[in-house]
């Protein structure tokens, strides 16, 4: 079949070549729809990906939330005693806790504030997955000590900078004075523009409204060799329902979950891609609907001589499928370009990956078929009656 189809593609390609105008302006026209989706389904992507990353850093094998926790954004507490109760069940190593909320950070030199996410960890055990914060941690254990974002946004001022060159960075947090003790590397998101992170004890100052025996997310830890999901339905079932036992994985996914269902961004991007491709669609049957009127005369003689339908349309389609390659490759490459232009100016994790491209690539494919298939209608109109 691809063999036959191959020896066709010359006069699909000629028909293409004829009129380089219209040529030139739907490969435009698939270009922009398909940048047009690239862009969406990147920031979508970006969302998510930015959104989970905090869980996904978190050193456990599970975690405790409130039932009601949704979102990093709006923290929902629970008590403490429930990290004690898991710890005695037979495979739970250690537990841990973490405080979260948002604080307002000041920039020294603008003396503007900004939200900030504000992560209250026990500064001996670890509680991230991260190097760099492990390294530092212990810098936490004196009071009014924090650890910052360097890949947090530009307007908390150019803390990473500054400490590398001195050592130090003095600021306020929540009008406390606080000293930046080291430096990682999380990065923005649609919930904060950066984070920090301290002790407990210093959280508890930070934010005085806060009860001690309330944490955000409780982080236990099983001893090696212990299935997760066994001990997981385990204490699901024991744990009085005032918690909620999950994987690391599943806790992130509950963030995707807000942003994609509860909130109107998920919606929007998925919008965005669905108009990029109608707008490639009409683009893209415009210009066969052009090119079979223009040449029905011809398409009438080939059916005088025994060529059928099926021929013609495997003509249109590749004529399609032509354009969807041309339209793709500039698409890919522009939209490559565009997303590092948004992730300077955002800090947002977006960058062009395989599965979005062949995602893309495929949807384009499918948009051109369906507009080779609707243009047929008009091809099967060529009666070749018509021209004698």
């Amino acid at each position: 079949m691809f063999s036959k189809l191959f020896r066709k593609t010359p006069l699909a390609w000629r028909q293409l070549m004829k009129e380089k105008t219209r040529l030139v302006v739907a490969v435009a026209g698939i270009t922009f729809a398909d940048t047009l989706m690239f862009i969406q389904l990147g920031f979508e992507s970006a969302l998510f990906d930015s959104a989970m990353k905090p869980h996904r850093n978190l050193q456990a094998d599970l975690v405790l939330i409130n039932p009601q926790f949704q979102t990093l954004f709006s923290v929902k507490n629970f008590s403490r005693e429930r990290l004690y109760q898991a710890l005695g069940y037979e495979g739970v190593q250690s537990v841990n806790s973490v405080y979260i909320n948002t604080g307002q950070w000041r920039n020294p030199k603008t003396r503007l504030d900004r939200a900030i996410l504000v992560w209250g960890v026990d500064p001996v055990e670890p509680a991230f997955k991260s190097i760099e914060i492990k390294q530092n941690q212990e810098q936490l254990k004196q009071l009014d000590q924090v650890l910052f974002d360097q890949a947090g946004r530009l307007e908390y001022g150019t803390v990473g900078d500054i400490f590398k060159k001195t050592g130090n960075f003095e600021t306020e947090l929540n009008n406390r004075a606080v000293n930046v003790k080291g430096l990682f590397s999380e990065g923005a998101s649609f919930a904060a523009d950066g984070n920090v992170i301290a002790s407990d004890s210093t959280f508890l100052r930070l934010f005085p409204e806060t009860k001690p025996d309330r944490i955000a997310v409780g982080l236990i830890a099983l001893k090696p060799g212990i299935n997760p999901e066994k001990v997981r339905s385990q204490l699901a079932l024991d744990l009085p329902k005032d918690v909620r036992v999950l994987t690391p994985e599943e806790f992130a996914k509950v963030e995707r979950s807000y942003w994609q269902a509860s909130t109107p961004i998920g919606f929007i991007f998925g919008l965005g891609v669905g108009v990029g491709f109608i707008v490639g669609i009409v683009i893209v049957y415009q210009i066969l609907y052009s090119d079979v009127s223009d040449h029905l005369p011809e398409y009438a003689t080939l059916k005088a001589m025994g060529y059928t339908d099926n021929y013609l349309l495997g003509v249109l389609i590749q004529e399609a499928f032509l354009l969807a390659v041309l339209g793709f490759l500039p698409g890919f490459i522009l939209s490559s370009g565009l997303y590092q232009v948004a992730y300077a100016a955002t800090l947002l994790p977006i960058f062009m990956t395989i599965e979005r491209a062949i995602q893309v690539w495929i949807l384009t494919v499918i948009m051109c078929s369906i507009s080779g298939a609707i243009a047929m209608r008009k091809l099967r109109a060529a009666d070749p009656a018509d021209i004698f």
